[in-house]
Order: C-alpha cells, then sequence, then structure tokens
C-alpha cells in the first residue's frame, strides 16, 4: 500500500497515542440494541499523517477501548472499493474519493491487532471478478502486504461469490425484513465473532447517503443478486453489477429466499435503502467507522455527474450504525430525522428510519451520546 508509511512508523505514531481510558468512557456495547443511550465518538483529522493513528485511538478510547470487543476474536472488516479500480474523480487517486483510504485501513487493522484480535480479515466484494481482493488492491495501486505487516493473522476475502467457503450461509432478518426474510452470503460475514464496516463519509445518488449501513450493500455476492447470477443456482464466477437488487427485473438465485413481495415497488429509490436497511438487521455493525478526511460530494463514485473533492477532514466511530450514521449525516449538514422529499432524500427513502423500523438503532441526535469533537464544530456542509 502506498501509505507513506513503514510498519516501524506506524507501531512508533501507536506508541506515542497510547492514551488512558478516556474520563467517562464506557465498555462497547452490543449493536442494535436501543434499551441503552448509543455513543458515537468524532475526531478531526485534517489530513492521513502522523494525526490519523491518534485520532483513531482516542475514538475508540471514547467508545470504551477496542480490547473489550475484539481480544481473542475473530474480526471482519468490510472496507468500500465500490466500482471498478481504475475509476477516478479527475486525477484524484481513489482513496482520496471514494475509496476508504488505506491509511484509515491500516491503522484500524493495526489498532485491532493490538487490542489482542486473534485473527483479521478484510473483506470487499470485488467488481467483476473472482481474483484475490490482493490482486483488485494492486490495481487500485496499493500495496495489500503492507496491511499484512500490521498486525498478525490478518487475511483478505472476496466476497463477491463463494470464495473460500463450501457454502454460503444464510442469515435471517429480524421482523421478516421490508424486502428479503434472509440473505445468502459469502461465509466470512457469518464466520467472525466481530463486524466493522469501514466506510467513507459521501452522498449517494440512489439512496441519500452512502455511510456505514450502505457500505453493507456491498456484502451480497452478485453470482446471487447480480445481474449474472444464476437461475437455479449461484453462478460460480462474479460477474456484472448489483442491477437486479436496484431494479427487481428479475429474482437472485431460486437457491437463496427471494423477496417477501414481487409485486412491490420496482424503483431503485424504493428497493436500495430497505434491502440496505434489512442487511444492517441480518448481519449487525459491531462497529461502525465512517472516514471524511478526504472524499466527494454529489455524489458516491466518479461515474456520479457533477461530483466535486471535499476534505471535511473527520472521522466518526460508534458500535450502533444507526446512530453512527445519525451524527455523520449531522456532520454532513443534513437532518438525520429527514425522510423522503427532504434532503438528501428528495428521491429516495431514508435507510435510517427504516433500519430504525427494524430496532438497529435511533437516528434521533436526542438519543445518542456524542462525545469527542463536537457536531458543530465538524460540520462540513456537503452542499454548499
Amino acid at each position: 500500500m502506498h501509505t507513506g508509511c513503514t510498519r516501524r512508523e506506524w507501531i512508533a505514531a501507536a506508541a506515542g497515542a497510547a492514551f488512558p481510558l478516556a474520563a467517562g468512557a464506557r465498555p462497547f456495547g452490543a449493536a442494535g440494541t436501543t434499551d441503552v443511550t448509543p455513543r458515537v465518538a468524532i475526531a478531526r483529522c485534517p489530513t492521513y499523517g502522523p494525526e490519523l493513528l491518534p485520532a483513531m485511538q482516542r475514538m475508540f478510547d471514547q467508545l470504551g477501548g477496542l480490547e473489550r470487543l475484539v481480544k481473542g476474536k475473530t474480526v471482519a472488516i468490510k472496507v468500500n472499493m465500490t466500482g471498478g479500480a481504475i475509476y477516478r474523480l479527475g486525477h484524484a487517486p481513489a482513496e482520496d474519493t471514494h475509496y476508504t483510504h488505506p491509511r484509515v485501513i491500516a491503522a484500524t487493522v493495526y489498532l485491532i491487532g493490538r487490542a489482542g484480535a486473534r485473527r483479521i480479515r478484510i473483506l470487499e466484494s470485488c467488481w467483476s471478478t473472482s481474483a484475490p481482493l490482493e490482486e483488485f488492491m494492486l490495481q487500485a495501486n496499493w500495496e495489500p502486504r503492507g496491511f499484512l505487516s500490521v498486525a498478525p493473522r490478518v487475511e483478505f476475502e472476496n466476497t463477491n461469490y463463494l470464495g473460500r467457503g463450501r457454502n454460503y450461509v444464510r442469515l435471517a432478518t429480524p421482523k421478516g425484513g421490508h424486502m428479503f426474510r434472509a440473505f445468502d452470503l459469502n461465509h466470512s460475514y457469518a464466520d467472525c465473532d466481530v463486524f466493522v464496516s469501514l466506510a467513507k463519509m459521501k452522498d449517494h445518488v440512489t439512496a441519500g447517503v452512502t455511510l456505514s449501513m450502505k457500505n453493507c450493500f456491498g456484502i451480497t455476492p452478485v453470482t446471487i443478486y447480480g445481474d449474472g447470477a444464476g437461475i437455479d443456482e449461484p453462478s460460480i464466477e462474479p460477474h456484472g453489477g448489483r442491477g437486479i437488487m436496484h431494479d427487481g427485473k428479475r429474482q437472485p438465485s431460486r437457491s437463496a429466499p427471494g423477496e417477501n413481495d414481487p409485486k412491490s415497488p420496482r424503483e431503485e429509490t424504493y428497493r436500495v435503502p430497505r434491502i440496505v436497511a434489512d442487511l444492517v438487521a441480518a448481519r449487525p455493525i459491531d462497529l461502525a467507522i465512517v472516514e471524511g478526511v478526504r472524499s466527494m460530494a454529489g455524489g458516491e463514485g466518479p461515474w456520479v455527474k457533477p461530483s466535486r473533492a471535499v476534505s471535511p477532514g473527520v472521522l466518526v466511530a460508534g458500535t450502533n450504525p444507526v446512530a453512527t450514521d445519525a451524527v455523520c449525516m449531522a456532520v454532513m449538514g443534513y437532518d438525520p430525522m429527514a425522510v423522503r422529499r427532504t434532503a438528501p432524500f428528495e428521491k429516495c427513502d431514508s435507510t435510517l428510519q427504516l433500519a430504525e423500523e427494524l430496532g438497529v438503532g435511533p437516528r434521533d441526535l436526542k438519543r445518542i451520546e456524542v462525545v469527542g469533537t463536537p457536531v458543530r464544530e465538524a460540520v462540513f456542509r456537503y452542499r454548499g
């Protein structure tokens, strides 16, 4: 990974960031619980330089300390590398606009490893290929060996197909779900004790915003839920995107549960937010991290016009994804209580509202404890 940091530099930086447990910090809570007030941490971080690791360490301490969450456990980290590795917004590297930055990934892996995780898996559904995730990273001009060097027992998996598993795993959606009662996924999303969504802070043309929850839209394998999916059984190789999840022109492979109501609206602005809410209810996020040190506004990738590169200089983390995304929305200058026909959900339903209806967590800032940098000091308005 071309991050400008060697393993020795990462360790040296971490040694200088050995913060004690923050005053008043509480243990990590169980994801999806609504009977306690979720805590979300904000940190100002203007660059991906030496201040990054201390800022992330401070956030995790304010949440109660990573060791309580990951020690002795297998941790799966879903990153955001949406689209093909060659897409660029102007001349900016993908990690400066629409990909999770490799330095943020490396810092997360390092801190989780230092906290005692038994195994760490970095996961992403690589676009239209069964090639290893490491190969996809190389195409993005990253050096995957950099991630291997910052913690013991780091693994990679391309989850867009069966991968190393013998079978897909079925995860049920509580309350029956809005669109799907269950999903068939790569084994890595069940074969873990802790699931981390490591997302980029961005707008989204179909879902309004893409944060820790929308990042999980990509956990669905296209061999089952994609345009090239098999009819009766999953296809062997992943081809194309998840068009059928957007437009509903066909059902997933018959081996997996179909839609609850195949006659429901086919509009993507109706379907995508509901599918995302179902996914995060079926595969709960135990730790949500959203990085907006540098990002883009106007859409989720360079293919969205018009869009522009931005530098919010902020990091957000929490153990409840709805609460975390609500705080992110406030930082972006949006109202997390917004509903359809109000910004940023002018054309779609709110994923936060839909996930809240499934009991995943609260979106009302009055029901969320924000620690670290106050929202008012972190605001970076994505719309002017």
